[in-house]
């Protein structure tokens, strides 16, 4: 049985993951909630039948609380995960992991030197069709890759997801700061961006330069509601991004071309041709990889002893890094290169 606790409740993905965290009764007991809103942490509380407290470090100084869920405002990462690594204690921090390169870099310093265990909310690895494709790209089955698109959007600033008073989150202010910059760090680009770019990373490896494009035709936010980002690859591939909350479907989620195949996932079915993959003309793979659990799970399995596939602080810094680097791409409507470690 491990003891956990809450330092913050504010993301969109925090209901989720007390659902998840209820299911695991038997192996998890959450000790404690803390918000930067008191009345967040009592409504989180109040479903997981635990305490609240009104200063972080009782949690962090708490000897019986082995691990924390950070949900809080991305704002205040650098300032919960520091002292939470300072204290030794594992850490799942939702993501982005910082507001941009400098504090993500300062995150990762302080979770490797205190050597706990780390996990942020990159789901999509999971998933079978991203799984086939890493191992396709790792075996060469599609050759030289040489162009790579991702789509990764919803409707939410045509639903209006993120108001306050529509029913759709259990706190009075809903969950607007997540369009707020100065809190989030991002819009809808980045909100949603953060796992093609995660996927894309990870299929790929690092990125040398970007630019991209970022609008808020709706205007319902005072933040991007969405836009597109063109990333040059260390190792030749040219990757686009297309993110955001204004597109009703996503039909066709990621294309691979390389110089001896392609392969690419729409609606969710997976379709491949290569000479490297006898009898593939273009139809539907069906032979997919099990799906792993969520980001989440694996963070639970990984504190309970679990030899589980995590993401690494370096790599969630990088992914804030070039999402940064973007932004500043869009701004000045030029290339950039992303600051790295």
């Amino acid at each position: 049985m491990k003891t956990i606790a809450f330092l913050g409740v504010a993301h969109i993905h925090s209901p989720g993951f007390i659902k998840r965290v209820k299911e695991r009764a038997d192996q998890f007991t959450v000790k404690a909630v803390w918000d930067s809103q008191p009345e967040r942490a009592a409504i989180a509380a109040e479903q997981l039948t635990c305490a609240t407290v009104l200063a972080y470090s009782e949690i962090l100084s708490d000897p019986a609380i082995d691990a924390v869920i950070i949900c809080s405002e991305t704002s205040l990462h650098l300032e919960l995960v520091e002292a939470t690594a300072a204290a030794g204690k594992d850490v799942f921090v939702e993501k982005p992991l910082g507001m941009g390169a400098g504090d993500a870099y300062a995150m990762q310093r302080a979770i490797d030197a205190a050597g706990v265990i780390f996990q942020t909310g990159h789901f999509m690895r999971s998933m079978p069709v991203y799984r086939q494709l890493k191992a396709w790209i790792d075996a060469g089955a599609l050759g030289t890759i040489t162009r790579v698109r991702h789509s990764n959007v919803h409707q939410g600033a045509i639903a209006g997801i993120f108001d306050p008073g529509r029913g759709r989150g259990p706190f009075a202010d809903g969950w607007l700061w997540m369009t707020d910059p100065a809190l989030s760090g991002c819009g809808g680009f980045g909100d949603l961006g953060a796992h093609s770019l995660d996927i894309l990373m990870w299929l790929l490896g690092d990125v040398d330069s970007v630019t991209a494009q970022v609008d808020r035709l709706l205007g319902r936010y005072d933040c991007d509601e969405y836009g597109e980002g063109l990333l040059r690859f260390s190792n030749g591939a040219i990757g686009t991004i297309a993110a955001g909350w204004t597109d009703v479907l996503r039909p066709q989620e990621i294309l691979v071309s390389g110089v001896e195949g392609v392969a690419y996932v729409d609606a969710g079915v997976l379709y491949v041709q290569s000479a490297n993959l006898p009898g593939t003309e273009g139809g539907e793979w069906t032979d997919l990889p099990e799906a792993l659990p969520h980001a989440f799970e694996l963070f639970l399995d990984a504190i309970l002893g679990g030899d589980a596939p995590l993401i690494s602080a370096k790599e969630a810094a990088d992914r804030s890094a070039v999402m940064e680097a973007l932004y500043q791409a869009a701004a000045t409507d030029s290339w950039v290169q992303p600051q790295t470690a």
